[in-house]
């Protein structure tokens, strides 16, 4: 069967709450830098009453959201599943999605919108207060199965693994997608994520995965060794794994060696979504059937201008660079 979409994304949509804080903010409003923390309803009322409301940029975001969004930028044909709420954010967050050339399959739940008050600090840096909200309620039948099946690659974010009923779900689609030639493409999401699901992680890459992402902090967690190393020894359980390794580019492996992707100049202003829109940049690349190198410099480039500005997605795009970069990778697979 000849693949209809592109990427077939399962994820926690989450309206992004942008806040531009100092270090001191966060010691105050007793968030660890860096990190992502689960809060209740009621945890994130108090936190954005302590907020100045036009402090506060609003957006579409969540991570999987964040890579189908790149990928349908580039020209990709997506497909997001996922659950929102019956408030004005979930309608909010619909527009945009379908705004942005994206194929929404998103059911509503009575209660509100997930959301991610997202700090970010002058160095780049961001801090996530995220309440998953009407995200937790995703079930099997929310999974539309004929649109998996037609699609190239199943994306799949980690952050989906914590909660034991989206984990359930998550399995079910991989399963799915396994038994009907779907690729699998898994993005670790969180080195605290990581840390607390390291074997069943383990197992999920080992079963179901053809692609991984991850990112120093979250290769370290899952395998106890550096960037380098750990690209090898995860690179046993997937056909492919990336590493992620900031400015300095990052690192792909697949049965035939291991390739050294640059990073590209950027100005930081936020690094929320880099990795996401880094996945995009080579989840659409391999669905052109560009070869890995190529692919990986095209995520290079997506991630490189989504941090030039504030939350996790790109205003525009040079399409020249990407013909450049994909001509090359076609020049060098032919000669």
């Amino acid at each position: 069967m000849k693949a209809r979409y592109d990427v077939f994304g399962i994820g926690s949509p989450l309206m992004d709450l942008l806040v531009e804080a100092e270090d001191h903010d966060l010691n105050q409003l007793g968030l660890a830098k860096g990190c992502f923390h689960s809060i209740s309803e009621e945890d994130s009322q108090r936190l954005l009453s302590r907020i100045p409301p036009e402090a506060v940029t609003m957006r579409a975001g969540g991570s999987a959201a964040n890579t189908l969004y790149g990928v349908a930028m580039l020209g990709g044909n997506v497909v997001f599943c996922g659950r929102i709420g019956s408030d004005s954010h979930g309608e909010d967050y619909q527009q945009e999605m379908l705004a942005g050339g994206v194929n929404t399959r998103l059911a509503r739940s009575p209660g509100l919108t997930g959301h991610a008050i997202t700090l970010v600090t002058p160095d780049g840096e961001r801090t996530f207060a995220v309440h998953l909200g009407a995200a937790l309620d995703l079930e099997e039948q929310d999974i539309l199965l004929e649109e998996l099946q037609q699609s190239k690659i199943l994306h799949i974010e980690g952050y989906l693994f914590e909660d034991h009923r989206l984990k359930k779900t998550s399995l079910y689609a991989m399963q799915f997608a396994k038994e009907h030639g779907v690729r699998i493409s898994i993005d670790l999401g969180d080195p605290g994520i990581v840390r607390r699901n390291k074997v069943a992680i383990t197992e999920i890459l080992d079963k179901y995965g053809d692609l991984v992402f991850a990112n120093e902090e979250e290769a370290k967690e899952l395998v106890g060794l550096d960037a380098r190393e750990a690209l090898q020894s995860i690179a046993e359980l997937v056909e492919v794994a990336v590493i992620k390794v900031g400015r300095n580019g990052s690192y792909i492996r697949d049965r035939n060696g291991t390739y050294e992707i640059p990073s590209y100049e950027a100005k930081v202003v936020d690094t929320t979504g880099a990795g996401d829109l880094f996945a995009a940049g080579l989840l659409y690349g391999t669905c052109c059937e560009c070869d890995l190198e190529t692919s990986g410099r095209i995520g290079s480039y997506l991630g490189a201008r989504v941090v030039e500005r504030l939350g996790a997605r790109v205003a525009r795009i040079d399409r020249a660079e990407i013909q450049r970069l994909m001509a090359e990778g076609l020049s060098f697979t032919s000669s």
